[in-house]
């Protein structure tokens, strides 16, 4: 054989940009009107043309622990893949591809990114590996994201393969009002964990990116069961209705507040934490009404506590809240968490704040990006304290400033 001959077993395949172009063009081409059942034998049929085999699609589980393998014709469906110490997992985390030598070829491990939230991760195999590849199955795991997101609003398929146990109805309430769990942008990023995964039911969460402005609020509504995810759903909905009206923090509490009241009557409340955070100059703003100061996190310590004058709970007619502001500075963290994450009790002793920021630590200190430190610090929390009493919810906010006008500009 030549020298720069391929052996005759390897076929040379068009992967350059013109063909990914035209190959992606099909793939949208065909997706608009493809029922659900057959976006697996399209993907396959797409990464068969560049020359890939084995392709699997891996979707985060509820708890996230696993990444679980969707089933359909053409693809490979083994057993589920820990997130943690597993290239599919590290793909995932990271929202880079992964790429591992085998005898025979090259395992493509890629996050699917619908936007910046990490839906899950496709695996293939390719006979070998160069920057047009690394390219186009960039783009095309982006377009498969983008398409299940999209289908997975009229069709169940995608949730039954995330589910490894058995879902409450107050949890199947509970996450059909959750944001994506994670959301990143150049100047700032979120990720959120609830806990139990399968059974929470008074614990949520929300927020949205609107212009220069997120916003994020933390709910625990009293009680368990289908009362406390019925009281929950009211006061999401009351916070996003008032959000979307453009008004501040007090306003929003007080909405809020009333809505509970007049639904559920002057003995039930929930606890409730509002904030806004202007991503371009780090000027955080927030209001709570009944939960524990958010832990500020600074070079991967926590340097303090996000005090504040707290108000009653909503649904008690609070007074109008003091909004307290803090500015961060490129990099800080903010922690919110529930009460059920350190009232939980261990022996005769609660679990408590000091050992939550010793975690803290610890943790910020092997993970990287705030999506791995949330769950790790999640379920390493849920093992420390012999399991889970009670609902309890972590979300974490990452300021990290600077200016992203330059996206809007075509080279």
């Amino acid at each position: 054989m030549e020298e720069g001959e391929l052996p005759p077993d390897k076929v040379v395949v068009d992967r350059s940009e013109g063909f990914g172009e035209r190959l992606l063009g099909v793939l949208l081409d065909r997706a608009h009107e493809m029922p659900p059942q057959l976006i697996a034998p399209l993907i396959a049929e797409e990464i068969a043309a560049v020359g890939g085999r084995d392709v699997s699609i891996l979707l985060q589980d509820y708890a996230q622990l696993l990444l679980v393998p969707l089933p359909g014709r053409g693809l490979v469906v083994g057993e589920p893949v820990p997130i943690g110490g597993s290239p599919a997992g590290r793909a995932f985390l990271s929202a880079h591809a992964v790429e591992v030598a085998e005898p025979g070829g090259v395992r493509m491990y890629l996050p699917l990114l619908d936007g910046s939230d990490q839906v899950g991760v496709i695996v293939l195999t390719l006979d070998t590996v160069d920057d047009d590849d690394r390219r186009l199955l960039r783009r095309l795991a982006g377009l498969v994201a983008d398409m299940i997101v999209t289908k997975s609003s009229y069709t169940d398929q995608f949730f039954q393969a995330r589910r490894r146990e058995p879902m409450s109805v107050a949890a199947e309430i509970q996450w059909s009002l959750l944001p994506p769990v994670a959301m990143a942008t150049p100047q700032v990023a979120v990720a959120g964990i609830l806990e139990p995964a399968y059974s929470i039911a008074g614990d949520s969460f929300d927020y949205a990116l609107n212009d220069d402005i997120l916003h994020v609020a933390m709910i625990d509504a009293m009680g368990h069961g289908l009362d406390a995810a019925t009281m929950a759903t009211v006061a999401i909905g009351a916070y996003r209705h008032a959000r979307r009206a453009d008004i501040d923090l007090a306003e929003i509490y007080a909405f809020m507040d009333r809505a509970i009241a007049e639904q559920f009557g002057p003995d039930h409340f929930a606890t409730a934490q509002m904030m806004s955070l202007n991503i371009t100059t780090g000027r955080l703003e927030w209001v709570n009404a009944g939960h524990p100061a958010p832990l500020l996190i600074r070079d991967r310590q926590v340097v303090g506590r996000l005090e504040s004058p707290t108000t009653l709970p909503v649904g008690f007619g609070g007074e109008q809240p003091r909004i307290s502001e803090r500015m961060l500075d490129p990099g800080d963290r903010v922690l919110c968490f529930t009460d059920g994450l350190i009232e939980h009790r261990v022996g005769k002793e609660e679990f408590g704040e000091e050992r939550l920021i010793h975690w803290v630590h610890r943790i910020e200190s092997e993970e990287e990006g705030i999506r791995g430190v949330v769950r790790s610090l999640s379920h390493t929390l849920t093992r420390e304290r012999g399991g889970t009493s009670d609902d309890s919810t972590l979300f974490l906010v990452e300021w990290r400033g600077g200016n992203v006008d330059a996206l809007a500009v075509l080279d």
